[in-house]
């Protein structure tokens, strides 16, 4: 390893009073551009989501942060914001850095920059190594038109529901999920989205054991099912233009009239056309009420 603080030596990444948000590596620590190291030795305040893996990655890239390091996540970001900001008005160069990837993206750092919007602070940023945009780049699905969810709530009904409310959103959908709960929120996103919906699961993006898992929600579900260690995304895609329940029903009573249950019959149907269940299995109950009455 070269000599520490050469790099801070180099001509400065940010304006004094400013606050800088800094991409950093998502799991291959050879991702960090010159810049970001440049950044990191050169700024006077330090905010960091984890103190220790800052230092353990500056130490990687052999960088010497040689301000002070303030630590700033989920549980302090709000009482520390003011401070935060209040050192960029002083004339500070602020560095702002999560543990992997863009700081405000399912990281800390929004508040932040919402009151230095306020006060006036000069906020940019150091673009870099993001995993919901690395995962839809490699998904194969549309990328014109995308939503980051993020995480979704931690408890199963909320988390249901949730789904439910983004069943018909034609934008390429992609979440963070932790690998002991994929299985579970591929269940719950076939049962929201049908089946039959195409997604991607992007496991340890940019790190030696990659792993990229294409298909559709049922058969991700089989292959989920045992196991999953790491970092995990996951990229689904929009809702199909396949019409409405209403389209479908004929096939939903079809099916029933040949001995199925109507449950299994919106099912059968809700995995040929992606579209949702209940949704098929309530309209074909309207039809055949209707056509009783």
């Amino acid at each position: 390893m070269g000599g520490w603080g050469v790099i801070s030596d180099e001509q400065p990444v940010q304006r004094p009073g400013s606050i800088l948000l800094a991409a950093t590596p998502i799991g291959d620590v050879t991702d960090a551009s010159p810049k970001f190291r440049r950044a990191l030795s050169q700024a006077e305040i330090v905010a960091a989501e984890d103190t220790r893996r800052l230092l353990a990655l500056a130490s990687r890239l052999d960088v010497r942060v040689n301000g002070k390091l303030m630590s700033l996540h989920d549980h302090n970001e709000q009482d520390r914001a003011d401070a935060v900001v209040g050192l960029a008005e002083d004339g500070a160069r602020v560095l702002l850095v999560s543990d992997a990837g863009m700081p405000t993206v399912s990281d800390p750092g929004f508040r932040v920059v919402r009151l230095a919007v306020e006060h006036r602070v000069p906020v940019s940023a150091l673009p870099g190594p993001s995993a919901p945009i690395t995962a839809l780049a490699v998904s194969g699905l549309p990328s014109d038109r995308f939503a980051f969810e993020g995480f979704l709530p931690r408890k199963d009904g909320e988390a249901s529901r949730y789904l439910e409310s983004l069943a018909t959103d034609p934008h390429t959908l992609i979440f963070f999920e932790s690998a002991k709960r994929l299985n579970a929120t591929l269940v719950r996103m076939a049962e929201a989205f049908g089946g039959a919906r195409q997604a991607v699961v992007c496991r340890e993006l940019t790190k030696v054991h990659e792993e990229i898992l294409r298909g559709d929600l049922n058969e991700l579900i089989v292959r989920t099912a045992g196991e999953v260690l790491g970092e995990i995304t996951i990229v689904v895609a929009g809702a199909r233009e396949n019409g409405d329940a209403d389209d479908h029903v004929l096939a939903v009573l079809a099916l029933a009239g040949e001995g199925m249950r109507l449950k299994e019959a919106a099912a059968q149907v809700a995995e040929a056309t992606g579209l949702r269940k209940n949704d098929l299995f309530k309209a074909a109950l309207r039809r055949r009420d209707a056509e009783r009455a």
